[in-house]
């Protein structure tokens, strides 16, 4: 019997299957401060102690993609080893906030099954489930990745096609922040003025600023997750693959898009809720990643006078600035479109 994991192929997944992943992860200061060397994220609860205290967070949170990353790299080895791309996510909450010192781990079902008509792979649903050190939930998402099968002969099972939600409910998005103290908010330490209320629907936002992605820092950031998937860390394998070369994870484009959208929503402090994503097309070191946001909701929340919750479509693209907000509807994309993702995030009253 073999004692080293190749990760699991299509045929080994079965609905309703539950799956413990390995290697519970403490968050440390250190990691914090690698988060934001690689994309320079500047929201100020999450960068420093002095404002998140007194707006009253114990002291400053882990950034809510950071948490993400984290447990998303738990599900690596056991969902997504043998993949070929993540396609896409939703209904993820963010459930509590995370401190460092806190430690993280992660549990997955497969909720979903569906082969691909060319027998050569198919796509796996799963909730993967991130708690900390004392069982609470911290954060759960759905996402669907498509997987390689071991042997195109063997037979297609039946398909399952897990219901997703659409949209999450904005009143059940506020858990992971404490009642804050917004008279205490020092706008001109946040970067920005605009409130909840200075924000319309249908808005759109260019968030002007470009970050050019380094296969180093990639490489760094990979590692950072334990994300082990071969499609990103292994050149021997994907050289000789569709693209001859490694793609960059898709979670480092959203939290590049994240890091960029500070231009223009800086108080939008917390990303409380993943409606759906997809990572549209593929992105490559040396390419330059740019993003817009439109407005698509703007809700109060139930109990809460503090903070109000925004809907966003972001848009990422690769080497193509958004002074004219590029994108199309439906299926067809603009070329150059790398990230379509639909997502609410806090911001004061």
């Amino acid at each position: 019997m073999s004692k080293t994991n190749s990760g699991n192929f299509f045929e080994d997944f079965s609905l309703g299957q539950v799956i413990r992943h390995a290697t519970p992860r403490t968050i440390t200061e250190g990691d914090v401060a690698l988060y934001g060397a690689l994309y320079g994220s500047r929201f100020a609860v999450q960068s420093a102690d002095t404002f998140a205290e007194a707006i009253g967070y114990d002291r400053a949170p882990v950034d809510d993609l950071l948490v993400f990353h984290v447990v998303f790299g738990k599900t690596v080895p056991d969902i997504s080893l043998n993949a070929i791309a993540n396609l896409g996510y939703a209904g993820g909450r963010f459930l509590a906030p995370v401190y460092p010192g806190d430690t993280l781990n992660a549990v997955s079902e497969v909720i979903g099954l569906r082969e691909n008509s060319n027998g050569q792979s198919g796509v796996v649903y799963v909730r993967s489930t991130g708690f900390n050190q004392d069982g609470i939930e911290v954060l759960d998402y759905v996402r669907w990745v498509m997987v390689r099968k071991r042997d195109p002969k063997t037979p297609a099972r039946e398909s399952h096609v897990p219901s997703l939600p659409s949209v999450l409910a904005a009143d059940a998005l506020g858990d992971a922040v404490p009642p804050l103290d917004i008279d205490a908010w020092r706008f001109d330490l946040s970067g920005s003025p605009h409130r909840f209320s200075d924000y319309a629907v249908g808005e759109k936002i260019d968030h002007v600023d470009g970050m050019t992605v380094e296969e180093a820092e990639h490489m760094l950031a990979t590692r950072l997750y334990q994300n082990t998937a071969k499609v990103h860390f292994n050149q021997f394998t994907e050289g000789q693959g569709r693209f001859g070369r490694r793609l960059i994870y898709g979670g480092h484009v959203i939290s590049l898009a994240r890091a960029l959208s500070f231009n223009g929503l800086a108080n939008a402090f917390h990303v409380a809720g993943i409606n759906g994503g997809r990572h549209v097309s593929p992105l490559f070191a040396g390419l330059t990643v740019f993003a817009w946001s439109e407005v698509l909701e703007a809700q109060e929340i139930s109990g809460r006078d503090d903070v109000g919750a925004l809907r966003l479509r972001t848009i990422a693209t690769k080497d193509r600035p958004c002074a004219d907000f590029p994108f199309k509807p439906g299926e067809d994309y603009d070329p150059s479109v790398i990230l379509d993702l639909d997502y609410w995030v806090l911001i004061p009253r």
